[in-house]
Order: C-alpha cells, then structure tokens, then sequence
C-alpha cells in the first residue's frame, strides 16, 4: 500500500499544469472582415430548397454566393456535408476545423477542406444563435464533434436496421448528383458540421452528449462561399435531438437552405483563396 501510494505520488510530478494551444485561430482580419459584412448586407434570394425530415437533399452555392440552413418550420437539427463542385475529392475537413476553432463553430469561423487542399471552402458570416455560448454543462451549438449518426454504429448499439440517419440520407443524396456507385459513394461521405445541434462532453466521463437544441423558427446559419459548392444536407432523424436519434420516435421538421447574390460591390474584392502550395518531397 506505501508502495502504491509513493508511486501515485511520483507519477503527479509527471502531469503538466502548463497548457500549449496546438494551432493558432487563423483568423480574418479586421479590414477583410468589412468586406464580408458589407457583402451581406444587401443579398438577394435566388433560389430556396426545402428539404423534409429524415431526407437529404443536395445544393450547389457559387464562389461569393452566401448561403443559409434555416429553421423553416420547428426546432431541427441538420449534418451538412460539403465539396468542390468541381473536384469531390477536395471536402470539408471536420477534424482541422475543429483543430483550428474549437468544438463548436460561429461567426467568423471557416470550413476547411482537407489535405493536400487545404484551404477555406465557406465562411460563417452570420449565426442568430450566437448568444448561447457555452451553457453550464459545457454545451454550445453547430459542433464539429459528432461525426453524423449511422446505421453501423446503431445495428451495434441497438440491434436494428434503420434506413433514415444522416450518413445513409447523405450517401443517398449523393450518389443522386454524381452517380458514383454506392461501394465508392462511401469514401465521399465525411464527418459533418452538426446545424443546429447542442452537444458537448460530459465532465466526469468525456462521453459525447446531446440536449435539446435552442433553435427556433426564424434561426438561420449563414456562410459566404469561398469556392465554387455542392453542399448536401440532411434532416436529422433525431429532430432537435433532445431525447433520441437513430429511429423515427422523435418530432422532426424540414430544413430550409436559401442562397443568395450579393449585390454589394465589396463581395468581389474578398480575397480569392487558392489551395495549398506546400509540395511533399
């Protein structure tokens, strides 16, 4: 027992108490963030696209285009997927997003896209829920945490067959618009950006949680497209997520994604982003 204890004893001298940010926020600066929102302060609707619940549906978004998911109906959560229209294999890249900004994205915040891309494909320009912040559980909104439900995952969890959750509505949607085969769809499809959904780690055991999401109708998530888009989304079998996903016992409601021109002269001085120039050896 003395043993234990002077072993339990030494091995505190090993934790750190000193804390590394590993990446630094790459942030837009002041005088190009007034040109997004000068941009976005005069748009106008070119096309709306209502999607229903445990679905998904694809969208195309131009290079300067914004684009927003809006709760159109009832509290809703949504798993977005995103590429370049004219290369699927560049794709959102969750894990360095994540890396980047956090756990939960906002205003001002970028999707990037994955290696050897790597670059911004969309940024955040505007988020009606800002104002939740973290709760006191540690929970915020619009995660980059939760992969997407499956039915993998569910067929060994629950031990049923479910045809609705987000990866197979994804793989769906897609094989729709690109006609790729099914077996190769697969690889496409990524971990998401979870609209709209309330999530965080447990404090006592790190687990992944959900709550009812703070969405309402009228809340939208804004982006202005860094490149040229096919954004595919789905309606969350889950609804706002408060009690279950996986299944068809929660309320659910159809999203609505609207894209936008902006007719405002500073939209064409943003900054043009090309993908990375870092060339292996």
């Amino acid at each position: 027992m003395k043993n234990q204890q002077n072993l339990k004893n030494k091995n505190k001298n090993l934790i750190s108490s000193k804390k590394v940010i590993a990446y630094k926020k790459i942030s837009i600066s002041s005088n190009e963030w007034r040109k997004y929102l000068s941009a976005r302060s005069e748009l106008q609707l070119q096309k709306k696209i209502l999607i229903q619940p445990r679905t998904a549906d694809h969208f195309i978004v131009k290079a300067g285009q914004f684009f927003r998911i809006l709760v159109s109906h009832g509290s809703q959560v949504g798993d977005l997927n995103i590429f370049n229209l004219h290369n699927l294999n560049e794709k959102f890249f969750s894990g360095k997003t994540r890396a980047l900004y956090g756990t939960h994205l906002s205003t001002k915040d970028r999707l990037w896209s994955n290696l050897p891309y790597f670059r911004p494909m969309a940024t955040i320009t505007y988020d009606t829920l800002d104002w939740y912040g973290y709760d006191t559980d540690g929970a915020s909104v619009h995660d980059v945490i939760g992969t997407r439900c499956d039915p993998y995952t569910n067929k060994i969890l629950n031990k049923k067959d479910y045809h609705y959750c987000c990866h197979s509505n994804l793989l769906r949607s897609f094989i729709k618009f690109s006609g790729i085969n099914k077996k190769e769809a697969h690889n496409y499809i990524h971990d998401v950006l979870n609209v709209f959904m309330c999530t965080g780690f447990t404090n006592n055991t790190k687990q992944y949680f959900m709550k009812a999401s703070p969405a309402r109708k009228g809340d939208y998530l804004e982006f202005r497209a860094e490149i040229d888009l096919l954004g595919i989304l789905s309606v969350c079998p889950g609804g706002n997520c408060a009690s279950s996903h996986s299944s068809n016992k929660a309320k659910c409601y159809p999203l609505t994604v609207e894209i936008y021109n902006s007719l405002d002269l500073n939209n064409s001085k943003i900054k043009k982003i090309n993908i990375s120039n870092f060339k292996e050896k």
